[in-house]
């Protein structure tokens, strides 16, 4: 990295709305002065863009090498909800992550998740109390409470949830909300809890209500939740409400793209570009009161250089006056990350995934995954017996699916799940939404052993088995996250993902699909380490039904 003593272009200075040619002066990593000048310049300088809402585990990076990725698409800062570790190894998973990231100069915002474990329903590496959310926020190291998913106890204003929401507004942070499809009553009483955001909303109708009910709308373009085309309306008439986010972004989308692509979007749809950055780099700095520069006299020198206002290709990034990254290339030295786990299981025998048959002829329970969709379907159809076990049905895209507890030996649960679409093998992920046990779908028993075993083995990661062939992408880090480069792991992903296609999935993110099939509080039906759970009842269900 080179440190910056002053540059010149178009200056876009998105608080007053205006651009005009000038030279900023750095010292010290601040903006000592802004003269404007004759111009001439083929460059525009920017605010750096801040994802508003991201967990960052869910690129299977740490801290430290996300930011070597991000920041080659003008991401300066980010809001990072650090959920899935604090489920895994609680405050300690969270220290973790604020440890690695303070090694780079992305400027981190970590809040303190409220949710861990998400329910109670499930087997998770660790439970934050209202104690973990005080000492977070006493010590400075939590900069608002992560997104309270516990909607319904937010309604009924049960103490477990509301305690931790009290302390958040003691502390005059701010609280992100999680309302998917809130409205009426129990969405102005849940806002009235003092939750001021959203980045649920899927439909122009349910975001409106939820700004005229006093939220801001965080517009989410991620890997698997894409909501901008439901959404870029709101960048018109309600910018000053809207903020960008990816929420989750996987490895080789994050090698590709960031908010920066989101902003192209927007500029494509024909807005305005200044409401675009009002809401790409001016919101969440005031919404969260963050130390990040806008181009103002005093500020940090936090700025993107692009080459034009249409492409907005990112020529270079500046942090605290710091080039970190340049033509697509970080600058940021790759560091080697600390190695911290929970991981307790023992390998598998395929006997372990058998389901006899029972002998009155009951239908099974079926979840039918949907592409490009996180919710799932109940289905209620005939099983396929062989030799008196139940068996994956490849003619009718039925195949057998397990959560295995990662944290402790016990009997594997199972399952059957529709659309997944191998002919062949198993994929398993130890990354499974929310406490992070291994799921794994495949065609055979012994498949399915194979997958979780190599997961087991590396205690985390992602793999692919079939025929004679054997892939892993080994997560050591807390069974989340690679130890290695980021721009590699993106490679093994998409290798591991064509491994799949050539099994014969047609889903687009597959491995996405898998790692939500455990989150018991999405509907319809879903498969914890515990069993097989229907959410619409909100109750544990048998595999066989009448």
């Amino acid at each position: 990295m080179r440190r910056l003593q002053r540059i010149s272009g178009n200056i876009v200075d998105v608080l007053n709305s205006r651009i005009y040619p000038g030279t900023i002066e750095i010292a010290e990593g601040r903006i000592r002065d802004i003269i404007r000048d004759s111009g001439g310049y083929n460059t525009f300088i920017l605010p750096g863009f801040i994802d508003a809402h991201v967990h960052i585990e869910s690129s299977l990076l740490p801290p430290s090498e996300f930011a070597r990725l991000s920041v080659c698409h003008g991401t300066v800062a980010v809001i990072a909800d650090p959920h899935e570790i604090a489920n895994v190894l609680g405050l300690r998973g969270i220290r973790y992550m604020i440890n690695d990231a303070q090694r780079v100069p992305l400027k981190f915002y970590f809040g303190a998740p409220p949710c861990v474990p998400a329910t109670g329903l499930e087997t998770s590496g660790a439970v934050m109390t209202r104690d973990d959310i005080e000492e977070l926020f006493k010590s400075g190291e939590a900069h608002f409470l992560s997104e309270v998913m516990d909607f319904p106890s937010v309604i009924r204003h049960e103490p477990s949830i509301m305690e931790k929401i009290e302390t958040a507004r003691r502390h005059n942070k701010p609280v992100d909300g999680h309302a998917p499809g809130l409205k009426g009553k129990d969405l102005r009483r849940y806002i009235g809890a003092g939750i001021l955001t959203d980045h649920e909303s899927i439909a122009m109708d349910e975001a409106v209500e939820k700004i005229r009910a006093g939220m801001k709308i965080q517009i989410r373009e991620g890997s698997e939740a894409r909501d901008f085309e439901a959404l870029y309306g709101l960048l018109n008439n309600e910018y000053e409400r809207c903020m960008l986010c990816c929420d989750d972004i996987l490895p080789h989308d994050l090698a590709q793209r960031h908010i920066d692509r989101i902003v192209r979007m927007a500029i494509a749809k024909g807005i305005d570009i200044m409401k675009i950055l009002r809401s790409a780099c001016v919101n969440p700095v005031l919404h969260y009161n963050l130390d990040v520069g806008l181009l103002q006299r005093g500020d940090y020198a936090d700025l993107v250089v692009v080459d034009n206002l249409q492409e907005m290709n990112i020529i270079m990034t500046v942090i605290n006056g710091d080039v970190v990254a340049e033509h697509g290339k970080p600058l940021i030295p790759r560091l080697t990350p600390e190695i911290i786990n929970n991981f307790h299981t023992h390998p598998k025998d395929p006997s372990d995934f058998w389901i006899r048959a029972k002998t009155d002829g009951r239908r099974i329970n079926v979840i039918e995954v949907v592409d490009g969709d996180l919710i799932t379907k109940r289905l209620v159809t005939e099983p396929l017996i062989t030799d008196g076990y139940v068996v994956s049905d490849i003619q009718r895209d039925i195949l057998k699916v397990t959560v295995v507890n990662r944290y402790m030996d016990r009997p594997p649960s199972r399952g059957f799940v529709r659309n997944f679409g191998l002919k062949k093998g198993a994929i398993a992920f130890s990354v499974g939404h929310d406490s992070h046990n291994i799921t794994s779908v495949g065609v055979s028993d012994g498949d399915i052993c194979r997958a979780v075993n190599l997961i087991i083995e590396n205690k985390g990661g992602l793999s692919v088995v079939y025929d004679n062939r054997e892939e892993i992408l080994p997560l050591p880090i807390a069974g989340l996250m690679s130890d290695d480069n980021g721009f590699n792991v993106a490679e093994r992903y998409l290798r591991l993902l064509d491994m799949a296609r050539e099994m014969g999935t047609t889903l687009r993110e597959p491995f996405v699909n898998l790692s939500f099939i455990s989150l018991l509080v999405i509907p319809e039906i879903r498969l914890g380490d515990k069993g097989l759970f229907d959410e619409k009842g909100f109750r544990f269900i048998d595999l066989f039904t009448d």
